[in-house]
């Protein structure tokens, strides 16, 4: 999701660092939603948004149908002081067969409505209430009328060139601020858009496109449908004068396309146009592409890329820049499989997404340009690591307060770094058999940490759980202190390594060691204490000694001869 501009794959926090304390001061001042996720759940959305080219004001119309025990919570920001947020103008109920207009939302007892501190609670009572394990039970469709200038997750905004433009932007938790919904990863559901605006607009959305007419006011009716279930945060409907390229290399029956600003044509079709060879490649690594579109859209996200499903945004600059855009471009893709369909179950497990796409970037880079440019990658991302380890003692799980705190180099490229840590250590083949596991069993489900631990334990016949304690659940890395010397009698070095970090971490780690010759001898030994002592006989005397040689290991610390 969030890059600096230019490089690409750097943490994505950085670019919205000056935006930050606005968008946590948006978050303070309205209710976050919090649901009870085992008493409602989401089947589909159905929403019908009208926009205009006079005011920021949308009309909203909203047809959710949900199952539940014997209340519903839907969340829709109301209307603050500055005159942002949406008015509820009526609710209707399907099952109580009841209008609720506004200003007689309030109610005593159930079953009825109430809106109360931007909730709106639906309370069901009796005969009413449900077993969500039932599929056979009934379903209430909720209907809410409503309008207002959305606070967030709509941007209507103008463009670099000054043109006027409308893009959703819901990750982690803002898509309430415009649409009233279940705004949670661990509930997904099918979803459609139709919206009617402006006739001189195009509109691109999840999904496929059922219709697009025109009416005779000078407004246009796009309709888009998504029928695989989703999370709020990757729903999304971007609106703008758009130019619009379908690659002729897509792959066969999914169209790849570029959705840009018609000034930026030229360069955005060209920079958008390596996403049919990543598509193929990631269908050939992961499975099957889930959905049956991916569009690449310029878009005014406040992130450089954002991985709506099958309906990726990137920021602006990314169309229009001689920048590579290539690592953004896979990074994004990835995520169609790993945060879009296959999503974590609640976001301090973001690694699941992020440190996925973050790795998965490296495996396409790789397969593209070699493992030396692998290695130089993951070199880097390691100081990385290091560097925001001195600062941050926090783990990879962790619950942090503000969600956009969790877009870290933990979630990123620590995350990416245990992914290649399980491959080195498990080899290619069982490696790349998890990865494939994992998304067939999750694929349209939400997993956990430990859930992705079993799933390497099944396929590996290897009991992982210090692995993923000490990598994902501790904070840190194993920082090592090792001095060695070398024996001319026994022709052998003595190797002590010291590890100066006070939690003790156990893994194996490949040293090399190299003679004046250019001849080198490697040897894999594996640290479980604190402080170890080796002993590797040579042929000849070593020059140096060179630690983790093939970027296998996530450490810091450096290697010196004893004096």
């Amino acid at each position: 999701m969030i890059y600096r501009i230019i490089e690409i794959l750097k943490n994505k926090s950085s670019l919205i660092s000056a935006m930050r304390k606005q968008l946590l001061s948006l978050s303070f001042l309205c209710v976050c939603f919090i649901a009870n996720t085992q008493s409602i759940d989401v089947l589909h959305y159905r929403y019908e948004i009208e926009l205009n080219d006079n005011t920021d004001m949308i009309i909203g119309k909203a047809e959710i149908a949900l199952r539940f025990h014997t209340a519903a919570i839907l969340d829709l920001t109301s209307v603050r002081s500055n005159g942002k947020g949406m008015k509820i103008d009526s609710i209707r109920s399907k099952i109580m067969n009841k209008t609720f207009v506004e200003g007689r939302f309030e109610t005593k007892n159930g079953p009825g409505f109430n809106y109360v501190s931007d909730i709106v609670n639906f309370f069901y009572g009796g005969n009413d209430a449900v077993n969500l394990n039932d599929t056979t039970t009934k379903i209430d469709v909720i209907t809410i009328y409503y309008h207002g200038i959305p606070a967030d997750g709509l941007i209507i905004s103008k463009n670099k060139y000054g043109d006027r433009t409308f893009f959703a932007d819901n990750w982690p938790d803002r898509a309430h601020h415009w649409i009233p919904c279940v705004d949670r990863p661990n509930d997904k559901a099918t979803f459609e858009f139709i919206v009617t605006a402006p006739s001189h607009y195009g509109v691109i959305s999840n999904g496929v496109k059922i219709e697009e007419k025109e009416l005779s006011d000078g407004k246009k009716l796009t309709h888009w449908k998504e029928d695989i279930a989703l999370p709020t945060k990757v729903m999304v409907i971007g609106v703008a004068n758009f130019a619009v390229k379908t690659y002729s290399d897509s792959p066969t029956g999914i169209p790849v396309s570029a959705w840009v600003y018609k000034q930026d044509s030229i360069p955005g079709f060209r920079n958008y146009s390596v996403s049919p060879a990543i598509l193929k490649f990631l269908i050939d690594y992961i499975g099957p592409y889930p959905y049956n579109k991916l569009a690449n859209v310029q878009s005014k996200t406040i992130f450089g890329g954002m991985e709506n499903a099958s309906c990726i945004f990137y920021e602006e600059l990314s169309a229009s820049s001689d920048d590579n855009v290539e690592s953004l471009i896979a990074h994004e893709t990835a995520h169609q499989w790993f945060g879009d369909m296959a999503s974590e179950k609640s976001f301090p497990h973001l690694w699941l997404s992020e440190g996925f796409a973050t790795y998965l970037t490296h495996i396409y880079l790789e397969s593209k340009y070699g493992t030396d440019s692998l290695n130089k990658r993951m070199q880097n991302d390691r100081q990385e690591i290091i560097d925001f380890a001195k600062q941050s003692n926090k783990t990879v799980v962790d619950s942090v307060s503000s969600l956009m705190n969790l877009l870290n180099t933990n979630s990123y490229q620590k995350g990416g770094w245990i992914l290649h840590m399980l491959r080195r250590q498990l080899g290619d083949s069982v490696f790349h058999r998890i990865i494939r596991k994992y998304y067939a069993a999750y694929a349209g489900k939400n997993a956990d940490t430990r859930d992705f631990e079993k799933i390497c334990e099944t396929e590996s016949g290897k009991d992982l759980r210090q692995f993923f304690d000490q990598w994902l659940y501790s904070p840190g890395v194993p920082k090592l202190d090792v001095q060695w010397s070398y024996d001319e009698k026994s022709k052998t070095v003595a190797l002590t390594v010291k590890q100066v970090q006070r939690k003790l971490f156990q893994f194996p780690l490949n040293i090399k060691l190299q003679s004046a010759s250019g001849n080198s001898k490697e040897q894999l030994i594996n640290i479980a204490q604190q402080n170890q002592q080796f002993s590797i006989p040579v042929k000849e005397k070593p020059v140096q000694l060179i630690l983790d040689p093939d970027a296998s290991l996530l450490f810091d610390g450096s290697a010196h001869a004893a004096k």
